[in-house]
């Protein structure tokens, strides 16, 4: 099969011809001829080799047999850095860290290649503080940094502290930051943590640069929300005489999207057809969120059938798409069709999916998506977890919920403020509130807008309003959140209903926003039970300023008239009502039975056998009253 293997004659055992072995091995990446070829070296003697026995290690790691692999460094006799090297990076490419370590351990010397393999590998497994103590080990050792080293921590970086630390460290070592490589690499860790300015100093300061500088400036602007100077950014680009990749125009559309620029996004999209990228997934999958972000949702359907090969990335845009217009039917049949297709479902498909099952569905299609989960190996991810607590406090079964969000390994705080809402809205006031007591102390994390809305309105709901307003008079000195309109119109409602309608009038008086009607419906609605008159008119005369349309002012004023004997006052807001024809809000009710959802309106019953529903409910009523029950 392998005729050059037959001749076993001194020629062929030379250096070079057994090199020329190798890269042939090399060429056709094949385990069965690297066994070959090893079995030849072994019956020539040649295995114990430094130079051969390196390439054929090098040659097992990269496909993956590292058993075979540390038969072959056994063998070397004088085994110099670049074995224990390789012999290191297999153990990491095959996902074995512990191994790795311990060769880590063992080397007589360590050179820069063998430290930055290290802190790459623990990078990789998302053990950034590991990787960024090797680093410090490793200056204590007297190894000197390489350019690649630097490029490893920059993509570590999480706070604009350590990444000024890094850049300055590379400054003081002299790294050669006239690299393209490295250039980029700052403008992105940079751009990473918003810190926009600084993107454009190190740009600035680049003798060249290419395409992935322009687009890690472009997304830089465009992740800090600075979406009309990432446009602008891309004119620069242009200006440069620089061509555009797929990148840039995914990001671009990405940009038009957030913007709600339609025109401009089909510009971009005009631009992509030109340049032959449309059909690129990820030119496509930016494009279809775009349409879909713009209510153009037909035209990402068209576009997603259009695409010749389905991939994640189409697969998430388009589910996601359908999630954002509530079309959550139409969501599950594209992930089915994603199973059949052989596709891996990815974390932000699955999260997506589960944000699109409404308490329309059926609980048991989320219980079968959840199901999925542990499966795919999701149940660590924090993303996928938050979309189940919130989908299943959503459909009320909060004990469930509360168990996933214990069970989680890391919880960020999206995770906090989702079952901290989840708890408030059903009711579990008690819990919310130690819940936070919890994320203050143990934690370590500062509370955000939406976390002190959550635990406002378990005071609002739970009668708490001393606490309540203890938490809302610190919320700006203690916790750093400037209190928005949700954080007033939660204090305002709870204190409106345990009748302290002066402070909460103060409140709404003195606030920096302009009151909503909602506030003044609060105030309205405790004023009837608890206000004099004066203040029922006159917080009603304010609800009419802003919605004259709405008939709830009259009413609650034709209450507290007819509540203090002023008939004729009392029958003129009611004719009020009738001859300004006041449209009535009807209330609905829905639930999910099946495949189908049935709909109840507070005047009617939309239902095939809505009449024997109401003869079964009769029947009942008279059976419970024959029992005595009223």
């Amino acid at each position: 099969m392998y005729p050059f293997l037959k001749h076993t004659r001194a020629p062929h055992s030379s250096l070079s011809y057994c090199s020329h072995l190798l890269d042939h091995c090399l060429s056709h990446k094949s385990l069965n001829l690297v066994k070959i070829v090893h079995a030849h070296f072994l019956k020539l003697g040649l295995n114990t080799y430094t130079y051969l026995g390196n390439r054929c290690l090098d040659l097992y790691s990269e496909l993956g047999h590292i058993k075979d692999a540390l038969k072959v460094f056994d063998d070397i006799f004088h085994k110099n850095s670049t074995s224990w090297n390789i012999c290191l990076k297999g153990f990491l490419n095959s996902g074995q860290l512990g191994e790795a370590f311990h060769v880590f351990d063992a080397m007589p010397v360590r050179d820069v290649i063998t430290w930055n393999s290290m802190i790459s590998g623990y990078a990789s497994y998302g053990l950034s503080s590991h990787a960024l103590g090797l680093f410090i080990e490793m200056q204590g050792t007297g190894v000197r940094p390489s350019g690649f080293t630097y490029s490893i921590l920059m993509s570590l970086v999480s706070s604009p502290c350590h990444a000024k630390q890094i850049h300055c460290r590379m400054i003081k070592s002299e790294v050669d930051l006239d690299n393209l490589v490295l250039g980029n690499s700052l403008i992105t860790m940079y751009g990473k943590l918003g810190l926009v300015q600084y993107s454009f100093g190190v740009i600035m300061t680049m003798n060249q640069y290419d395409v992935i500088s322009w687009n890690s400036l472009i997304w830089a602007c465009h992740r800090a929300g600075y979406h009309e100077l990432a446009l602008e950014q891309f004119y620069q680009m242009r200006g440069a005489e620089l061509l555009p990749d797929q990148f840039t125009c995914s990001v671009l559309m990405s940009v038009c999207s957030n913007l709600r620029d339609l025109d401009k996004g089909k510009q971009v999209f005009a631009f992509c057809f030109k340049m032959g990228f449309v059909y690129n997934s990820i030119v496509s999958s930016a494009a279809i969120d775009l349409f879909s972000k713009s209510n153009r949702l037909e035209d990402s359907v068209r576009l997603f059938k259009e695409q010749n090969q389905w991939d994640s990335a189409l697969c998430n845009s388009m589910i996601s798409s359908y999630a954002r217009h509530d079309l959550g039917e139409d969501a599950l049949q594209v992930f089915v069709l994603t199973l059949r297709k052989n596709i891996r479902p990815t974390e932000y498909m699955v999260s997506s999916l589960l944000s699109s099952v409404s308490i329309f569905f059926p609980v048991e299609v989320g219980n079968q998506i959840h199901s999925l989960v542990p499966k795919l190996g999701f149940e660590s991810d924090a993303v996928v977890a938050n979309s189940l607590v919130d989908l299943y406090a959503k459909f009320g079964f909060i004990d469930d919920a509360l168990n996933i969000f214990k069970e989680m390994k890391i919880k960020d705080l999206v995770s906090w403020n989702t079952i901290m809402m989840g708890l408030t809205y059903n009711g579990r006031v008690s819990v919310t509130m130690d819940l936070f007591r919890e994320l203050l102390t143990s934690e370590g994390m500062l509370p955000d807008r939406i976390t002190l809305t959550a635990v406002l309105q378990a005071c609002n709901y739970g009668k708490l309003v001393d606490e309540g307003i203890e938490i809302f008079s610190s919320i700006e000195m203690e916790y750093g959140v400037k209190p928005g309109e949700e954080h007033y119109a939660c204090v305002v409602e709870m204190l409106s209903k345990e009748g302290k309608l002066k402070e909460a009038i103060d409140i709404i008086e003195t606030m920096p926003f302009r009151p909503t009607s909602d506030m003044w419906r609060s105030i309205l609605f405790a004023c009837a039970i608890y206000g004099d008159l004066q203040v029922v008119e006159g917080v009603a005369k304010k609800i009419i300023d802003r919605e004259s349309q709405i008939s709830l002012p009259y009413l609650v004023l034709a209450q507290a008239y007819q509540m203090r004997g002023r008939w004729e006052t009392m029958v003129r807001m009611r004719k009020a009502v009738e001859n300004r024809g006041f449209k009535e809000s009807i209330g609905h009710s829905w639930i999910g039975i099946k495949n189908n959802v049935y709909t109840f309106a507070s005047d009617q019953l939309q239902h095939h056998g809505g009449k024997d529903l109401y003869l079964l409910l009769n029947l009942l009523v008279l059976d419970m009253e024959s029992e005595g029950y009223a």
